[in-house]
């Protein structure tokens, strides 16, 4: 999961302060996020997912697309 948000975080030529300031969080918070250091909520994962234009599954690696 957490390879995921940098992936798509990276394929979408973000910054982690970018993305942090989208979610309205620190970019410590987000890094903790990609890193795996936090547990991402379930309305970042929404918030995320909605950003992306993915499903959460796919964050949360349960599917492929």
């Amino acid at each position: 999961m957490f390879k995921r948000i940098r992936d798509l975080r990276e394929d979408h030529d973000l910054t982690q302060k970018q993305v942090a300031k989208m979610l309205n969080c620190s970019q410590q918070v987000y890094s903790n996020y990609e890193l795996g250091q936090r547990d991402i909520p379930t309305d970042v994962l929404i918030r995320l997912a909605l950003f992306y234009g993915v499903s959460t599954d796919y964050i949360l690696d349960l599917k492929d697309k």
